[in-house]
């Protein structure tokens, strides 16, 4: 899965160019693996980022800034919903990535998987228990 990160190479902007940065470096730090797409001067990309943007997360001019960050061509978000997930520390699911091994949120991911199996194995032993009263009960 290759996460792709639509930048603007030449923004006038000083606050896209603090978002993009803001991007790129947590996911870099994170060891992401990721591929810049720029649309300042490459008419495809800006073309592609634009169509792929759903129609509920453009702006009400229709066009969307950059960043724009998606998995494959599935559409994670913005600079505002990345950013909410990286304060609730939820940037894997936000990418649509399973967390890296020995991570806390694998960790509570095995420990759910774990709960979930024990609760199949208890509701399977009373079941059990209860078939064999009924068949007491049946003698």
């Amino acid at each position: 899965m290759v996460i792709k990160v639509f930048l603007a190479s030449s923004s006038g902007s000083t606050a896209i160019k603090k978002k993009q940065q803001d991007v790129v470096g947590f996911l870099e730090a994170l060891k992401v693996e990721y591929a810049p797409l720029d649309i300042a001067c490459n008419e495809e990309n800006r073309m592609w980022m634009r169509q792929n943007v759903p129609e509920e997360k453009k702006p009400s001019n229709g066009i969307p800034l950059p960043p724009q960050i998606f998995n494959e061509e599935g559409y994670c978000g913005d600079y505002e919903t990345f950013f909410d997930a990286k304060e609730d520390n939820m940037v894997y699911a936000f990418l649509g990535l399973p967390p890296p091994p020995g991570s806390k949120a694998q960790a509570e991911e095995e420990e759910e998987q774990e709960e979930e199996e024990a609760e199949v194995q208890e509701e399977e032993e009373e079941e059990e228990d209860l078939e064999e009263t009924q068949e007491e009960e049946a003698e």
